[in-house]
Order: C-alpha cells, then structure tokens, then sequence
C-alpha cells in the first residue's frame, strides 16, 4: 500500500470532515492522501490538514482511514499507514499528532504512541419509535419534563458569539481549554450547510448549545455547552431532536464526538459516558495515535502540550494500550 496525494473529490457520501472547506477552515495547509495498492488501485483516502505553530509543522487526521470500493483488512490499513508516515517524513512535517475526537483508527503505524480510544453511536435506521425506546427512562422522563416545561430548541447561528461563551465556559469548569471565537466562527463557517447550530431556550434564556456537523454517513455532536443551572432536559432535548430530524433526513448514524476507554470511577468523563450510553449509544473502539518525525521539533511539541495541558490523549492513556486489542471498525458506510 502506497500513500500518495490525490484530488479531493468530496461529496455527501462521505464524511463532512473530509471536505474541502472543512479542512481549509482548521488548517493551514490540507489535502488528501490516496492508498493505492500493488496494481495501483485507489482502496482508501486519508484527509489530512497541517499546522504551524511557530516553527513546528504539525499533521493532523480529522477523520480516519476511508475505505474505497471495498474493506482494507488491518494488515493492509497499518502498511498504508506505515506509507502516510514516510510521505509526510519526506515533506519535512514535524509530528503526526493524535487526531480529532471523531477520527477513531482501526489500527496505526509500527512504530507509533497510542493509546484505546473511542466513540458512543448511535445507529439511526430503526424507527423513531424503536430509538425512543432504547432511551434510558430518567432520561425520557428528562426529556418529556422539558417539553412540558416549555423548553424549545431551534437553531441559532445568528448567536454564535453567546454559544462560543457557553460553550467555552463548560470546558473552563472541566479545567480544559477552548479555541478562541475567531477560530471557532471559522470552523462553524466551513460546516456550510452541513453544519448547524442549536440551542435549548428556557425562560428567554439559553440553557444549553451543541453544534453539529452531518452528511450522509453521519452526524457528530461536535461541541457542547451548557449553564451551570441548566434546566435538567435541555440539552437531552437537543440531542433527541437532532437523532429526530436527522434519521429524517436519511444520516444513517449520530456520533458523539469521541469518549475515552474505561475513564477513572467517578470521574466526569464517565459521567458524560454514562448519559451518552442511556440514549442507546453504543461504544466503539479504536485507537488515537501519534508520530515523532523531527526529533527535536517532536521534542519540543511533546514539551509544550504536556506543560499547557498536562499531556494529549495519548499521554494520559497510553498505558491502557496493553490490554487493548485490536477491534475492526466498520466502515461501510463511509465508502466512496
């Protein structure tokens, strides 16, 4: 398997974050790398986007591995991946870092860090009625009392400056950094209409804003935020009307957005697992890795993210990597 820069021909049979202005709007340089194989056959695409940040160049996956015209076995997908990294060796990039929250790989490169990750999903092709049922109870009651209540969701692009707040405030309280509004208006701008923003109102306030990028394939609960005081069903509300409107609208599958493997007991990341496991989602595994390619430029990102943010990903759960086993992933539904 050869990985070798192609055309990006994107379209809603794939997923969103392989388009054109999605990756121009998180990146500074982007593209798509084609594995072909030994009679030089197109078998899959890997988008990608690259970052500079002062004089480290740092390659980003916002999505993982697309299968084309049929399923890559895991030997095949690590030697396309063994091939990604030579090539972006050869382009003096500096360091693979772990991918977007979404971008779940069924395997990586020899050679790479990594560490299990995962996602919660949600399969949206049973009936309305049958999703309703796979919903835990409380929840449902949740929901129902925020209808009775009153709370309404529409969208709210027009808002985007008070979503940014509430959106950034909820990761503050978890001790975790957000993007700045300029480049969050960005990314929601390269969503185009694949992308939407929604908002829980209650008593003429916001209670709760999640933002959503879709296509066909599937739609990914991006960023989320909420009032500290929020009513209780808000953000359920959203979540359920979204699987509503978009099972409506033929996406076959609503993801959201990345989950670490077996978080700490007690721990907030297993609260958010466990509210996205009562709306029926189930955990798919993978891995999220990484890949020095400049010892010293990789040294220095390797610094840098462990003093701003105590470490990546991988840092904090590389040592689950031993118990992990391989799982395949399916990606059917992401053929081109």
């Amino acid at each position: 398997m050869n990985a070798v820069p192609i055309d990006l021909r994107w379209h809603p049979g794939l997923p969103i974050f392989a388009s054109e202005d999605c990756l121009r709007a998180v990146g500074d340089e982007y593209g798509w790398l084609g594995g072909f194989d030994s009679t030089s056959r197109l078998r899959c695409i890997l988008p990608y986007t690259i970052i500079r940040r002062a004089l480290v160049r740092l390659v980003r996956f916002r999505v993982e591995t697309i299968p084309v015209g049929g399923a890559l076995d895991i030997g095949e997908e690590t030697a396309f991946l063994n091939s990604v990294v030579r090539h972006f060796r050869a382009r003096g990039a500096d360091v693979i870092v772990p991918g977007t929250n979404n971008a779940i790989f069924r395997t990586y490169p020899d050679g790479a860090d990594a560490a299990p990750y995962g996602s919660y999903v949600i399969d949206l092709t049973p009936t309305e009625e049958a999703l309703w049922r796979n919903i835990g109870r409380i929840t449902r009651q949740n929901i129902r009392t925020a209808q009775k209540d009153g709370v309404s969701v529409r969208e709210s692009v027009a808002e985007l400056v008070a979503v940014h707040a509430l959106v950034r405030d909820t990761f503050r309280r978890s001790n975790l950094p957000f993007m700045a509004y300029p480049a969050f208006a960005r990314f929601v701008d390269g969503l185009g209409a694949n992308g939407t923003v929604r908002v829980a109102e209650y008593q003429g306030a916001i209670q709760s804003a999640v933002v959503f990028a879709f296509s066909d394939p599937c739609v990914y609960a991006v960023y989320g935020g909420n009032r500290a005081d929020q009513h209780q069903g808000a953000n359920k509300l959203i979540y359920w009307d979204a699987m509503r409107e978009f099972r409506a609208r033929g996406v076959a599958r609503f993801d959201f957005y990345g989950a670490r493997v077996d978080p700490p007991k007690g721990s907030k990341q297993e609260a958010i697992n466990a509210l996205k496991q009562r709306f029926g989602a189930t955990l798919v595994r993978g891995y999220m890795w990484k890949y020095p390619l400049s010892p010293l430029r990789s040294l220095a990102y390797s610094v840098g993210v462990r003093w701003l943010r105590g470490g990546d990903v991988v840092d904090r759960d590389r040592h689950k990597l031993d118990s992990a086993a391989h799982v395949v992933l399916d990606h059917s539904e992401a053929n081109a």
